[in-house]
């Protein structure tokens, strides 16, 4: 069997937290493929749109723009085994 690495590449990623500012500033950066559900006080998910149909996002969830402009949502523990900062 090959083995195979991941290459290194660049992606920009917000945080969903329960917050209009958080909530405000993905739906700009996905150009409105995400759509914040819960109630006037509080946010409790998200539907993103991606490649492959809806996808529900928890809060505390990144939502990544990946290299083909794509949008989808990713668990933080996967997030910060995959992803470092880039100054």
């Amino acid at each position: 069997m090959a083995r195979y690495r991941t290459k290194p590449c660049e992606i920009e990623a917000l945080l969903f937290e329960d917050s209009d500012e958080s909530v405000c500033s993905i739906m700009e950066f996905t150009n409105g493929n995400f759509a914040p559900y819960g109630t006037l006080e509080h946010y409790e998910y998200a539907v993103v749109k991606t490649l492959e149909g809806n996808m529900r996002a928890e809060l505390g969830d990144y939502i990544i723009r990946g290299l083909r402009g794509e949008y989808y949502p990713c668990k933080p523990d996967v997030f910060h085994k995959k992803y470092e900062a880039v100054e």
